[in-house]
């Protein structure tokens, strides 16, 4: 997927997603530029307002780009966690661990990977071990205890060549510990919602897929 494409699903969505790693944090992210939606031409227009099925899908929108899935896949994980409503007092907790606890994911919280489309290809690619067996799928779901490093046959790779001095300025979320000189994590928790903050409404989304 393009820049743009990326930075236009931000745009269309009103919300920052991080699609683009450190793009996103410069003055070059499109969201600070054009706060906007695609097609507007110039801020004056407000955005319309939605109604209740367009503000679930909007946040269902939101949830699925921010973890890079498709439609599928991501209706799959809600479905399943729909299961346990009545049972279990926060359901929504449940949704995200499951969603932070992907291979990809963590190999972004890690810093290993600019962003989670990029961390999803060098899984995808072979580019590391979990507890020292080699694992190139991306949902694969990761569990306290578990040990991530960059396969020893990457850790030559141009993409890794500078990584470990960029992450002895890294600080990975307090659920992960980061060995930057080993280039490998360890799930040492559970991921904290308050500490993810994520920018969704996940309560529409469970009334999006409950319809």
């Amino acid at each position: 997927m393009k820049v743009d494409s990326k930075c236009k699903i931000c745009r269309r969505l009103g919300t920052k997603l991080f699609l683009k790693g450190e793009r996103c944090f410069s003055p070059k992210c499109a969201m600070v530029k054009r706060p906007y939606s695609p097609g507007q031409k110039g801020k004056k227009r407000g955005r319309r307002s939605l109604s209740d099925y367009g503000k679930s899908l909007k946040e269902k929108q939101k949830l699925k780009k921010l973890y890079n899935l498709k439609e599928g896949q991501f209706r799959n994980y809600v479905k399943g966690i729909l299961k346990y409503r009545g049972k279990v007092e926060d359901i929504s907790s449940i949704l995200v661990k499951r969603l932070e606890n992907r291979l990809d994911n963590i190999v972004f919280r890690l810093g290993f990977a600019d962003s989670r489309t990029q961390a999803r290809q060098l899984v995808s690619h072979g580019h590391f071990l979990v507890n020292n067996r080699a694992v190139n799928i991306p949902s694969y779901q990761i569990k306290k205890g578990d040990v991530i490093k960059v396969h020893p046959s990457s850790s030559k790779k141009n993409i890794f060549q500078n990584l470990q001095n960029k992450l002895k300025k890294y600080q990975p979320p307090s659920w992960i510990s980061l060995d930057s000189e080993k280039l490998e994590g360890k799930i040492v928790g559970s991921p904290k919602m308050e500490e993810i903050n994520l920018p969704v409404e996940i309560s529409a989304i469970f009334e999006f897929y409950s319809k």
